[in-house]
């Protein structure tokens, strides 16, 4: 389990973080003070003047409260700022190892070939373990500092995903699937009430890791309304009311027949998935729901006031589903809909949140070109913002992280663009601003320009950074 911060933290160098959708701050020189919990304490735009960057420093250190021998101050090297740690709202910890398999298939299909048998796997104990631990590493090396997992349908499984969270130091909502019908035999719950009861264990097991859910929470995951019956859409419904604290997170739209079935199934909603889960209680401002490829202006109007926000899933709505499938993300940043990104590991080929990144927007200016230019491609602003502070909104956790904020938590990156740290990104010149850096890591960079990555003040990928020392 991650422990507190012994000493308070100084970085020195560039920032790159959200302030809106379409802002971004540009900081060429900064200094950001972390307190010994792990939150920013102190944020300080350094401007050039006649001083040395020495006096500067000093100056600055000046208006912190922390004398320099509680500090651990670090200088970015060459080529390396600072970014906020992606967030990853829709993400299969099962699949971690599927990844790439059945792409190009239809939605129902590849779930019956694909993905129940690998999931179903997850019913030994040690094979949860080990692919967990895999998964969890997996996306902290590639900068996912937070993450909502859908778990298998497997409670002991499922408790072992938030312990390896814990573990780790990632942060991060775990939940159970619930699927009680329309699954193989190998790979269902037993019944509406052992689902049920399996998910309140679950919620008891996290939060007896974490009261006070500083680091993992539990969220509610019905897979999708057509792989359980009524009585376990009201149960978990109900535990949603008694858990106002609780997340919920399902499909929703995601697909032609996906959408097809579920109006099958449920023919008294009249194929409004809105109508369906809000007539369950499983709809409110805590609500994660993924894809939502397929919105009509009714769907949105009512995910609008119910505070819903949307994982975007831009790499598995092009490879898995049956079809081109261009989210409506313009419309829904100009609707005010909370929206962020989901790598989807899993149902896509990439668990890459800078992939994820880069194909919204190519989905984008593909949606761009089907409505006839009303609805605009997305800026790389608009993309980072959706890989960090938007993802924190649907989270609600926009208070917490997301940015740089004073008195958020500090979850950051620092990434590294020159030297040995280049990877295969596009090289920086001398004339480049940081600007210019900013876009080309963005658009071409990898895991191996994510030097360091933080939670809550802690490192858990990297080693001492360059120029890295105990102010004494």
């Amino acid at each position: 389990m991650m422990g507190t911060p012994r000493q308070a933290r100084a970085f020195f160098g560039p920032i790159v973080h959200s302030l809106s959708p379409s802002t971004l701050e540009i900081i060429p020189s900064a200094l950001l003070v972390i307190d010994p919990q792990g939150k920013i304490n102190t944020l300080v735009k350094l401007e050039q003047n006649a001083f040395s960057d020495q006096q500067l420093e000093q100056a600055a250190l000046n208006r912190v409260p922390f004398s320099p021998g509680q500090l651990i101050t670090t200088h970015l090297g060459p080529g390396q700022l600072l970014i906020p740690g992606f967030v990853d709202i829709h993400n299969h910890a099962p699949q971690y190892a599927q990844r790439g398999l059945g792409q190009g298939m239809h939605i129902l299909d590849w779930l019956s070939k694909i993905t129940f048998p690998n999931e179903a796997k997850f019913s030994d104990p040690i094979y949860a373990r080990k692919i967990y631990t895999a998964c969890v590493d997996g996306f902290l090396r590639q900068g996912i500092t937070t993450a909502s997992y859908y778990g298998s349908v497997h409670a002991e499984a499922t408790k072992i995903l938030a312990d390896i969270c814990m573990e780790r130091g990632q942060r991060a909502y775990v939940g159970k699937c619930n699927m009680t019908r329309n699954s193989p035999d190998f790979y269902v719950d037993n019944s509406a009430s052992d689902s049920l009861a399996e998910t309140r264990e679950c919620i008891s097991h996290v939060r007896s890791l974490d009261p006070e859910g500083r680091l993992v929470r539990y969220v509610i995951t019905p897979r999708f309304a057509i792989s359980c019956d009524e009585e376990t859409l009201r149960g978990l419904g109900d535990i949603a009311r008694e858990n106002e604290d609780l997340a919920v997170q399902t499909h929703f739209n995601e697909a032609r027949q996906e959408m097809e079935e579920t109006q099958r199934l449920f023919p008294r909603f009249g194929g409004s998935e809105a109508d369906l889960y809000g007539e369950f209680g499983l709809l409110g401002k805590r609500t994660i729901l993924a894809h939502c490829c397929y919105m009509d202006g009714y769907e949105m109007e009512k995910i609008k006031r119910l505070e819903c926000g949307v994982a975007h899933c831009p790499i598995s709505n092009m490879t898995v589903g049956g079809g081109f499938m261009a989210a409506p993300v313009r419309e829904f940043l100009d609707r005010k809909i909370k929206v962020g990104l989901g790598t989807d590991s899993g149902g896509g080929f990439s668990s890459s949140m800078l992939d994820t990144m880069r194909q919204a927007m190519i989905a984008s200016h593909a949606r761009e070109v089907m409505s006839e230019g009303k609805d605009k491609g997305l800026s790389i602003a608009e993309v980072f913002y959706l890989a960090t502070l938007g993802g924190a909104t649907v989270c609600c956790l926009e208070d917490k992280i997301g940015s740089f904020e004073v008195g958020k938590d500090f979850d950051g990156l620092v990434i590294g663009t020159e030297g040995a740290n280049q990877g295969i990104m596009t090289m920086v010149e001398a004339n480049d601003t940081l600007e210019t850096v900013f876009e080309k890591f963005i658009m071409t960079g990898d895991d191996r320009n994510i030097v360091e990555v933080y939670v809550q003040g802690q490192r858990v990928k990297g080693q001492r950074a360059p120029g890295e020392q105990s102010m004494k």
